[in-house]
Formats: structure tokens, C-alpha cells, sequence
């Protein structure tokens, strides 16, 4: 089995340890607190803003489907449309 997280051992982390672990090293980091899941829609929102393909997304992500992550990151989607316009009105 191939983990994300794992003890020295190689055995699997708790989940009690991981966060632990985590706000051990945000708190050395001296940014600010964000759930450990947060990172997840960080990750996901810089990406879509980045122009990255949302079925690319959506794979990375493991959605069974495109609507899933599309549905779930709209906020990012305004801005994507103005760098459309913008783009297709340079042509």
C-alpha cells in the first residue's frame, strides 16, 4: 500500500497524530491556522485559477465525475470567464 502519510515505520499515521503533526508545523510556519482539508480547496481553487483544465482537476481530485468539481468550485468560475472575454476579444 502506497501512503500519503506513514510512521517511520512504514506503517499507517493516525489521524490524531497527523493533526498534530500539522499544527505542530503551521505553527512553527507562522501562517495562519486552516484545516488540514482546507488545503484540498486551496489546492483546487489555485489550480482552476491557474487555467488548468477542470477535468484535470477532477481526476486529481478523484470526483467521479466533472460536475462534482464544478459544481463544488463555482466561485472560481467568474473570473475564468472574464479572462475568456478578454482573451477572445484580443483575437
Amino acid at each position: 500500500m502506497d501512503l500519503v502519510f506513514a510512521q517511520k515505520n512504514g506503517k499507517p499515521i493516525q489521524p490524531t497524530e497527523m493533526a498534530r503533526n500539522y499544527r505542530n508545523i503551521v505553527d512553527l510556519s507562522g501562517l495562519p491556522y486552516i484545516r488540514f482539508h482546507d488545503l484540498r480547496h486551496t489546492h483546487t481553487t489555485l489550480l482552476l485559477k491557474q487555467g488548468v483544465h477542470p477535468k484535470v482537476v477532477s481526476e486529481r481530485l478523484g470526483h467521479s465525475t466533472i460536475g462534482i468539481t464544478m459544481d463544488t468550485y463555482t466561485h472560481v468560475l467568474p473570473n475564468m470567464q472574464k479572462k475568456l472575454l478578454s482573451y477572445l476579444s484580443n483575437l
